[in-house]
C-alpha cells in the first residue's frame, strides 16, 4: 500500500473511532508496526491526529455541528456501545433511583437491564416503551418529542425534573473534549441534560472512543462533573480530569 494510502485509511479510523493503537492499525493496513509508528509520527507532525503512548488520537476539538438520525446511529460502533451500556447496567442497584438519558447507547443499556427493583425516568420515548415491557417502574418527561433522537425535550420536561433527586444518572454525548466538556448539538437537548445532571448524585456520560476529541454546539456539563464509562482510552489526560471506566480493560 503506498504511503498516501496508508495515511488515508489511519486518518478515516481515528476520525470514526476517536483514537487507534498501533496494532489494530498494523492488522487494518497489513504493514508493520515499525511502519505504522513512522506513519503515526509523519501524521502527528503534519497536524492531522495526535500521537501517543502506543498508538494516536484524533485532534482535540475537531468540530461536530449535526446529528444523525436515531436509525444511523445504531449501526455506529455497535460492538463498543454494546459492551459499554452491558457495563452501565450493572452499576444499578435495586434502591436507586435512575435517569436514562435519550440515545442509541443509553437504548442499549436499557437493553442490557436485568435490575427491575429500581424505578427509572427517562425523556427517550423508546427508552421507557422498553423499560416497561421489561416490568420496570418508568417515568416518561413530558414535553416535545425531538425526532432526531426520539427524546423529549421544552419547559414541561425542565420544570419535572427540577422536582427529582436521582441516585444515579446515565447520559449520552457528541462531543467529549478536555477543553469543551460534554457537548451535543442542539440547545434544547443540552437544557434536559444539564438539568437533569445536576439533580444527579452520581452521573455517568456513556462514551464510545469516537466521541473524544470532539465539540459539538452546546456544553452541557465538564468532564468534572460526571463519570466516563467508554471500551479504551486514547489520550489519559481525560482521566487526570474525572473518573473513567474503561470496560475493556476491566
Amino acid at each position: 500500500m503506498l504511503t498516501e494510502d496508508r495515511y488515508r485509511e489511519i486518518l478515516q479510523w481515528v476520525a470514526q473511532r476517536g483514537s487507534a493503537t498501533v496494532a489494530e492499525l498494523t492488522a487494518l493496513l497489513g504493514s508493520s508496526e515499525s511502519t505504522v509508528r513512522r506513519d503515526l509520527t509523519a501524521l502527528h507532525r503534519m497536524g492531522k491526529l495526535i500521537k501517543v503512548h502506543g498508538g494516536a488520537t484524533a485532534l482535540e476539538n475537531s468540530y461536530v455541528a449535526g446529528e444523525d438520525e436515531v436509525s444511523v446511529r445504531h449501526g455506529q460502533n455497535t460492538g463498543e456501545k454494546r459492551r459499554i451500556a452491558a457495563y452501565a447496567a450493572g452499576l444499578i442497584g435495586g434502591g436507586d433511583f435512575c435517569y436514562i438519558d435519550a440515545g442509541t447507547t443509553t437504548e442499549m443499556l436499557v437493553d442490557a437491564l436485568q435490575e427491575r427493583e429500581a424505578v427509572y425516568v427517562t425523556n427517550g420515548v423508546v427508552h421507557a416503551q422498553k423499560l416497561a415491557q421489561k416490568g420496570c417502574r418508568t417515568v416518561l418527561l413530558g414535553g416535545e418529542v425531538r425526532a432526531v433522537t426520539d427524546g423529549i425535550v421544552g419547559g414541561e420536561a425542565l420544570a419535572a425534573l427540577g422536582r427529582y433527586h436521582f441516585t444515579k444518572g446515565f447520559f449520552g454525548a457528541n462531543g467529549v473534549g478536555l477543553q469543551g466538556g460534554f457537548s451535543t448539538p442542539d440547545l434544547r437537548e443540552a437544557q434536559v441534560k444539564e438539568t437533569a445532571l445536576l439533580h444527579c448524585g452520581e452521573a455517568f456520560v456513556l462514551a464510545d472512543p469516537s466521541k473524544f476529541g470532539k465539540l459539538s454546539s452546546v456544553t452541557f456539563a465538564d468532564l468534572g462533573d460526571a463519570a466516563i464509562v467508554t471500551t479504551r482510552l486514547g489520550d489519559r489526560r481525560y482521566a487526570e480530569k474525572t473518573t473513567v471506566w474503561e470496560v475493556d480493560t476491566l
